[in-house]
């Protein structure tokens, strides 16, 4: 069975034709891509909203994306294997402390083990609770995100409390981790501030994503294509994701079924552990309670919106880190702007789809492109509540427009007995 056939089953449990999945080519992809930043240099040019493709605001979104798409990976490795995991927040959150703890105690690089192993240390009590003995998977999830805030602010008031600079609610100044620049770009500052069409704007991505890099940035990166190796193109990943798509078919062809969803609900909580411990260590260079702020809900979302694989996830955490680094950098007048850089897209995917046939979709998209020009046209600037809502809404809006291709694993979430097929 090749990497893009999707698992499936009849209703009856009987094995069905295999599926095939539908994916972009590369060079559609890269077609996009370049029509995107074809798109966002004009944008940039007329409305003169010169932050939209600044290094800053690239640096930005990247720190931002990072613990969401982490976050969202482990909902990928859960979820793949059949477990539902709601708990990814509580997971983030022993992250954050363990990532702090680990670098006060042992230094940087034992702050990342530290995150990651206390994020697997929750994902470890969700597949007791949910493998083993049956518990609902939204309730064990749940229930898990309760008990790490306070487990949070109890180790905090044992080891923090009694630190110069720490207390009960946040710790002291984390160790930094070794950054990275690529040599030579730096001096495409000068191309950058020159604002040239197209040429300024490739040079402040490039200067945002290849200087002043964490290394758990690009561990993070990295961890996107080994997610995709493995569970793709492994024996090991397909037998996870057959028990997340029929595990009494997968029981009776000898996978231990128990044994892989705890794999993959451990190593859920570990990646999120790691989204954690980048949010205490790079992010901020601090632990402080309630510092996830619902991220692990939100990778939660990315995982969704990017159809339960990795790639997908990945475009999911860049746009909402993208969107959320905006509201932080001049919020209102980048915003604005890309409120012209809507309203053509919704354009031209309500032409496309009339042109493929879907009249009636292509007629919405048009609908919707038209108050959104109007809005631009007529304001100068976007209130500050609606900048500070922007990451939100984004997902959301991504999140519905996209509901109708989504195809979850297909015994996600069910209760699993050994012979129970």
């Amino acid at each position: 069975m090749t990497a893009d056939t999707v698992l499936a089953s009849t209703p009856g449990g009987m094995p069905a034709a295999p599926v095939k999945a539908r994916r972009l080519s590369t060079p559609v992809i890269l077609l996009l891509v370049a029509a995107g930043l074809l798109a966002f240099s004009a944008v940039r040019v007329i409305t003169g909203a010169d932050d939209i493709t600044s290094s800053g605001a690239v640096r930005a979104a990247l720190a931002s994306a990072v613990p969401i798409g982490l976050a969202g990976l482990g909902g990928l490795w859960s979820e793949r294997a059949g477990v539902v995991n709601i708990g990814l927040e509580g997971m983030m959150i022993l992250g954050t402390w363990g990532g702090a703890w680990g670098a006060l105690t042992f230094g940087a690089w034992g702050g990342i083990i530290a995150g990651a192993v206390a994020g697997a240390l929750g994902g470890l009590l969700h597949a007791v609770a949910t493998v083993t003995f049956n518990v609902d998977h939204i309730v064990s999830g749940v229930a898990i995100t309760i008990l790490a805030f306070g487990l949070a602010r109890f180790l905090s008031s044992l080891t923090f409390a009694n630190m110069a600079g720490g207390g009960d609610t946040q710790s002291p100044n984390v160790p930094d981790l070794p950054r990275i620049s690529l040599p030579g770009v730096s001096a495409l500052d000068g191309v950058e501030s020159k604002h040239w069409f197209l040429v300024s704007d490739m040079a402040g991505i490039l200067r945002g994503l290849l200087t002043d890099v964490s290394v758990l940035t690009l561990i993070a990166i990295a961890l996107v294509p080994l997610t995709f190796y493995l569970l793709w193109r492994t024996s090991f990943g397909l037998r996870l994701r057959s028990c997340g798509e029929n595990p009494q078919a997968a029981e009776t062809l000898g996978v231990n079924v128990y044994r892989y969803k705890y794999y993959g609900v451990v190593v859920s909580g570990a990646l999120a552990g790691l989204g954690g411990a980048f949010l205490s260590m790079v992010a901020s260079s601090i632990y402080r309670e309630g510092q996830t702020a619902g991220r692990g809900y939100i990778g939660l979302a990315t995982m969704i919106f990017g159809n339960w694989r990795p790639g997908g996830l990945a475009a999911g955490a860049v746009l909402f880190g993208y969107t959320d680094a905006l509201q932080l950098r001049r919020g209102s007048e980048s915003v604005h702007a890309l409120l012209l850089l809507i309203a053509v897209i919704l354009l031209a995917v309500g032409v496309w789809q009339i042109v493929r046939g879907t009249r009636i979709a292509g007629l919405v998209s048009i609908a919707l492109a038209a108050p959104v020009a109007v809005w631009y046209f007529t304001t100068d600037q976007i209130p500050v509540e609606f900048v500070q809502a922007v990451p939100y809404v984004t997902t959301l809006v991504v999140l519905a427009l996209a509901s109708q291709r989504l195809r979850p694993p297909a015994a996600d979430g069910q209760p699993y007995r050994r012979g129970g097929g």
